[in-house]
């Protein structure tokens, strides 16, 4: 008992801070690599750290050194590996700093055009949505949100729309430029439209699912996106969220 009252009197403020700050931090690993082959190579780091301490502990200083420099050349190798995890966590802290705060580029003319910041029609993209729903047309909607999406609407076409059945129609029409490919859906406006979304390469997504489910899939792995994707085939809408897919009943 007087060890652990002595242990629990050093432990300061800060340690608590240091302490929560590394379960923070190893929430959202996990939570970006969850679902993904990646999990099985964070679960392999994690042993191999465990055992580097363990040997260290026990003075096994040969084994010790040997797994030392095996982490120590392998946090290259890590970066290689985790690279789109890596780059979806910077997104992810970015989107939080007033650099990337919508509402304060908007007004930013030499960043963006003016624009008029609204939330999104919702009855009227649901009119469109049962609409493509009783047709059996294909659609595949990726409505932005905190993390910008500007690095793939460069592979579409810009648009700047205010969201209208007709518009969401005419864009998805078997015979249209445009039907190939995601909308790009920021506030009330459709911003892009014939946009190539990356592909997810989760293992785990279930194989009757086609490249539109997997696309919608990739983005929502990256970003914080929302993808909304409707079947040709049978006309059901999907939700996808976060590499999660949640099917729409009604």
């Amino acid at each position: 008992l007087d060890k652990l009252e002595s242990l629990l009197s050093a432990i300061t403020f800060v340690n608590v801070i240091d302490i929560v700050l590394v379960l923070i931090l190893l929430y959202y690993v996990y939570k970006l690599v969850k679902g993904t082959a990646a999990i099985n190579v964070l679960i392999g780091i994690i042993i191999i750290y465990l055992i580097w301490k363990l040997t260290d502990v026990l003075n096994m200083n040969l084994f010790s050194n040997l797994l030392g420099q095996f982490i120590s050349v392998g946090v290259l190798a890590l970066i290689v590996v985790f690279q789109q995890e890596i780059r979806k966590f910077l997104l992810m802290l970015g989107s939080n700093n007033l650099t990337n705060n919508k509402l304060y580029f908007k007004y930013i003319k030499i960043f963006k055009p003016s624009r008029e910041i609204s939330q999104m029609n919702i009855d009227e993209f649901l009119k469109s949505c049962d609409k493509l729903v009783n047709n059996k047309t294909g659609a595949l909607f990726v409505i932005e949100r905190n993390n910008s999406l500007d690095f793939i609407k460069n592979t579409g076409d810009d648009l700047y729309l205010e969201i209208s059945s007709a518009i969401i129609e005419s864009i998805f029409f078997k015979n249209s430029p445009l039907h190939d490919g995601a909308v790009i859906i920021d506030g009330n406006f459709i911003t892009a439209a014939r946009v190539i979304l990356p592909v997810s390469e989760n293992k785990n997504i279930n194989s009757r699912l086609g490249l539109r489910h997997r696309a919608a899939f990739g983005i929502t792995e990256k970003t914080d996106a929302i993808a909304i994707v409707i079947s040709e085939e049978n006309g059901k809408i999907n939700f996808i969220k976060n590499g999660e897919i949640f099917a729409h009943k009604n």
